[in-house]
C-alpha cells in the first residue's frame, strides 16, 4: 500500500477560513474521484506558519497513484489544488503504526502490541 502525504499551503490572498471551506466544501468530493483511491484523510492545520493541510491519500501501489493523478479527473484534482494553494510539497511515506487503542479493553493494535 503506498501512502501519498500533501503538504499545503493556501494562497496569501485566501484567509485560513476560506482554505478550509474551498478544501472541504469543494476540493474533497472531486479528490473522492480518483481512480483506485483507497481512503483519503484531509488535516486541517490551525496555527500554523509554513502549511494549512495535510491531505493523506492511499494507493495500491505508486503505479496506481501515477495513473490517477494522468487521469482526466486527476489533471482536474491537481489543477484545482495548484489554483489555491501558494505551494504543495507530496510525500511518499511507509506507514508505521506503533500504537492504537481500539476501544476493547485489552486490545491493542500496531507494531506496539508485538514488541
Amino acid at each position: 500500500m503506498l501512502k501519498a502525504m500533501i503538504l499545503l499551503a493556501r494562497r496569501t490572498d485566501m484567509t485560513p477560513e476560506a482554505f478550509r471551506a474551498w478544501w472541504l466544501d469543494e476540493h474533497a468530493p472531486l479528490a473522492a474521484q480518483l481512480p483506485a483511491v483507497r481512503k483519503i484523510v484531509f488535516n486541517a492545520i490551525d496555527d500554523a506558519d509554513d502549511h494549512d493541510g495535510v491531505a493523506e491519500l492511499w494507493f495500491d501501489d505508486r503505479q496506481s497513484f501515477d495513473a490517477a493523478y494522468a487521469s482526466e479527473i486527476g489533471q482536474r484534482v491537481a489543477a484545482d489544488s495548484m489554483a489555491h494553494v501558494r505551494g504543495r510539497t507530496r510525500l511518499f511515506v511507509v506507514e508505521h503504526a506503533i500504537f492504537e487503542h481500539t476501544g476493547v479493553e485489552g486490545d491493542v493494535s500496531g507494531d506496539q502490541a508485538s514488541a
